[in-house]
């Protein structure tokens, strides 16, 4: 019995999840394989998703099509909107999820995609026939054939969990490791690395004296990661709860680093540097006498509590008694300790910017495998490598973003072009044009290129050309009509900013900052008739286009710097120069420019020790 299919995804994941779904409504008959279908889109860590740059990423996989901000939206237990004292550029969403709840409506979503088929079973080997992959083999011995196979392996390639001296394999705590891919894949020429990541705690939330604890409420406005759904959120809203070590508890750490597995050889792998784990606080910031730690609600129906900021992988007995030198949570109970965990990736420098993989055709890697964390990387990666494999698979041209066009751009590029010496995770200062990646207009980048995709949806099409008109409108209006200053004055006085002396464009008022399009309108009667002609999504459009209006002079110079910049991205390279023939290059250019061969002029200035010099020399052997 043969089992054809035009994709296959391995692992059910968040970079799984999303790239099998793409695939699948472009098209291409679809086959997810993960080793548990109760785990699928599993929260290992945190049950959160979004956060700095990471709720814009979350926001363009929802422009593009994708589902993560969907699914987030319907089973958010708290929203918040992070850095909103500071510009646009940099505001992000983030929200809690329900556990289980995340889990259920992924399955949901999965299963209603009518050319997406699921597998219980775990990859044991690829199929590979000159030099294309063909298939898989799984560990119950079934053989699956397809013409593009993309790995969503996450951290169970080799796992191996750390809790104090104790060391079992496995992916996740009481999930098998994977074993086979890496050795095949090293076989065949590709480079293996390890890294580390670690998860908190998880406590029961009966066990602890919440007066003690500072709230920490969510927010209730019309802010959400998906342009597509207009439901109110669902579930109950909760709090999270703010707390601190002390010097009792981190005296408890100091006198067991012995015992943890990060500081006596046990581990050798990197970890994420932004995100370290409670023994390294101590040691790094030894000057300090605590450490903030939040209590996030697993699930709206149960007492499960995520402890964020206590990742450890030092033994049961030492977590415990640190945590109870802390007052909230001298009674503490726990379900299970946290832990650390070492898996094997490749670097990313061995792909395309496709995420197809140099050595091996018609094979995609993306999520951990690629040596990033967090959920969002993931989805994004996965995305990005469901769009490509179908396109592969059917003809067309790789889909690839600009890093002035997407986050995920950014990621991607970074990703293939710099590569990673510890868990790549997405921060705004990455961006170099974040005025033009705002998570307000994603839709606006990202939605009309992926409608000609055939990904997103007519409906999500329209609402955007409504949105689109609506703001030009708004803008339109307010360009246009005057405003005599005896209306204006009593409330620019009342609000405290300068009141005119003569008649102004509407306009003029809206950039002042101590103005928003709502206080305007409500002095100026024929513009808040212009407000109510909006019928869905009026918080959101009145946003996006007090912030055109705003912050236009920025958006404006940023797009100029950002086109000359991608005229050097227009200059094709991969595949036309013998890098090592070329004299005038430096040694470390002619090594790096032979080991990323690649796409642009444009993206070989960013790999690290090709010079200006040396891109100079490839401008005058491409003619510019």
């Amino acid at each position: 019995m043969e089992f054809n299919y035009d994709v296959i995804v391995v692992g059910a994941g968040h970079a799984g999840c999303d790239a099998a779904c793409a695939a699948a409504n472009l098209g291409s008959h679809t086959l997810l394989i993960t080793m548990d279908m109760n785990k699928i889109a599993q929260m290992s860590c945190n049950p959160a998703v979004g956060g700095i740059a990471k709720g814009q990423i979350v926001r363009e996989i929802d422009a593009l099509g994708g589902q993560m901000g969907i699914i987030t939206d319907q089973t958010a237990i708290q929203f918040r909107m992070l850095n909103r004292s500071k510009g646009p550029a940099m505001w992000s969403p983030r929200a809690q999820s329900d556990r289980m709840r995340f889990i259920e409506k992924w399955r949901e979503t999965l299963d209603a995609i009518p050319n997406l088929f699921l597998w219980q079973d775990t990859v044991t080997e690829l199929l590979i026939k000159e030099n294309a992959v063909t298939g898989v083999r799984t560990g119950l011995g079934v053989e699956f054939r397809a013409k593009a196979v993309i790995l969503t392996t996450g951290t169970f390639l080799n796992g191996l969990l750390h809790i104090g001296r104790t060391q079992i394999p496995g992916g996740r705590i009481s999930e098998p490791a994977s074993s086979g891919i890496t050795a095949q894949l090293v076989a065949l020429g590709f480079e293996a690395d390890r890294m580390k990541t670690g998860t908190p705690v998880r406590i029961d939330g009966r066990s602890v004296d919440f007066s003690l604890t500072e709230e920490q409420k969510g927010e209730n406005d019309f802010h959400k990661f998906s342009y597509l759904d207009f439901f109110p959120r669902p579930l109950p809203q909760l709090s999270c709860w703010t707390l601190y070590t002390n010097a009792a508890s981190h005296e408890v750490l100091r006198n067991s680093l012995d015992e943890s597995p990060l500081y006596n050889g046990q581990i050798k792998s990197i970890g994420p540097r932004y995100c370290p784990s409670i023994e390294t606080k101590i040691v790094t910031f030894a000057d300090k006498t605590q450490h903030p730690l939040f209590l996030e609600p697993e699930s709206a129906n149960t007492q499960e509590y995520y402890l964020n900021g206590f990742s450890s992988s030092l033994p049961l007995s030492v977590q415990l008694m640190a945590l109870k030198q802390i007052p909230a949570l001298r009674n503490v109970r726990i379900y299970r300790p946290g832990y650390a965990i070492e898996y094997d990736f490749f670097p990313p420098t061995q792909l395309y910017p496709s995420l197809e993989t140099k050595r091996v055709k018609h094979l995609f890697f993306a999520g951990q495998i690629n040596g990033t964390t967090g959920y969002e990387e993931a989805a994004a990666q996965g995305l990005m490598a469901g769009i490509n494999a179908h396109i592969r698979v059917h003809g067309g041209k790789e889909f690839i973003l600009g890093r002035d066009e997407a986050y995920i751009g950014v990621l991607i590029d970074d990703l293939v072009t710099k590569g990673v010496d510890e868990p790549y995770r997405m921060f705004t200062s990455r961006a170099e044009y974040r005025i033009l990646l705002r998570q307000d207009d994603a839709d606006v980048r990202l939605t009309e290129k992926s409608h000609h995709l055939g990904l997103a949806t007519a409906e999500r099409y329209h609402l955007l050309t409504k949105k689109q008109e609506q703001i030009e409108n708004m803008i339109t209006f307010a360009r246009n009509f005057s405003v005599k200053a005896e209306e204006a004055n009593p409330t620019l006085e009342f609000l405290g900013t300068t009141p005119l002396k003569q008649g102004v464009k509407l306009i003029d008022l809206i950039l002042r900052p101590q103005l928003t399009i709502e206080t305007v309108a409500d002095f100026v009667p024929a513009f808040r008739e212009q407000l109510d002609t909006i019928d869905n999504r009026k918080e959101e459009i009145i946003e996006a286009a007090e912030i055109r209006i705003k912050y236009e002079g920025y958006i404006v110079r940023e797009r100029i710097i950002a086109e000359k910049i991608n005229r050097l991205e227009h200059v094709k390279i991969r595949d036309r120069f013998d890098y090592y023939a070329i004299q005038s290059l430096s040694t470390e250019a002619k090594q790096k420019l032979t080991k990323i061969n690649p796409e642009t002029i444009a993206q070989a200035s960013r790999i690290p020790g090709v010079s200006p010099n040396d891109i100079n020399v490839l401008l005058v052997l491409s003619g510019r």
